[in-house]
């Protein structure tokens, strides 16, 4: 289950991401109170990052969706070092966008998502000039989104449309942390119609739910789902990486 690449714009991209939202600590309130022990672990420790790195490249995972912090950057690099060098997707946090663009260009990155925090206010200016900028350096374009009910609904048919390749949406089988309540048939097949309308590459995040649901009940049904491409997953140990992709590689 999403082995292997999928060519966008002339580029192969991996089928399957290592999530960075654990590395960032208390920043990832998704996970509740994880995300003060994250906190603890991660932001001075990019060897513990970098190990889960590896530990992912092992298992056949070969691109990453990395938000560009110092210490995620630096487990990168010293991953790269030692034989794991991932493709890299990256997220433009709304902060610096034209650093992010330019420190993620330097790290070679073969696309750029625009953070939730900048798509969600539907600035369509704001939005369209940080498209630009990716796409100025010669970068696949995408943009995110906490609220997919809401904001495929306005990006359909909007001035935004033609101006990214890759819809990046938290999906899970509970709609957890998704726009929607109880999440039922009838919204699922909603939310489907309007992917399918927008017309592009669909990468999946938020897939276990924060760590509610299990890999194994999660990705049973995110198989269920066919507009999904590509999916992007949070790991915070070796270990969990360990279970995680194997299960998705069974699916």
């Amino acid at each position: 289950m999403f082995e292997g690449t999928i060519n966008i714009k002339g580029k192969n991209i991996p089928r399957t991401l290592l999530g960075t939202s654990p590395f960032t600590g208390i920043e990832a309130a998704q996970f509740g109170h994880r995300a003060m022990l994250y906190q603890l672990d991660f932001p001075e420790d990019p060897e513990r990052i970098a190990g889960i790195i590896r530990k992912s490249y092992e298992l056949g995972v070969r691109g990453i969706q990395l938000i560009p912090k110092t210490w995620t950057i630096e487990a990168i690099k010293i991953a790269a070092e030692n034989g794991c060098k991932m493709d890299i997707i990256g997220t433009v946090r709304p902060e610096d966008p034209s650093g992010d663009v330019a420190t993620l260009s330097e790290l070679g990155a073969s696309a750029m998502i625009l953070h939730p925090a900048t798509v969600d206010k539907m600035d369509f200016q704001a939005v369209e000039e940080q498209l630009q900028l990716i796409k100025d350096e010669g970068t696949i374009p995408g943009v995110s989104t906490s609220f997919p009910f809401q904001i495929t609904a306005r990006l359909i048919d909007s001035p935004l449309q033609d101006l990214f390749d890759i819809y990046m949406i938290p999906l899970n089988k509970l709609g957890y942390i998704m726009d929607s309540e109880g999440y039922r048939h009838e919204d699922r097949l909603k939310l489907q119609t309007m992917v399918k309308k927008l017309g592009k590459i669909v990468l999946a995040n938020k897939t276990l739910a924060a760590g509610i649901l299990q890999p194994s009940e999660a990705f049973d049904y995110i198989k269920t789902v066919d507009y999904v491409d590509m999916v992007s997953v949070g790991i915070a140990s070796v270990a969990e990486a360990e279970k995680t992709f194997r299960i998705i590689a069974s699916k």
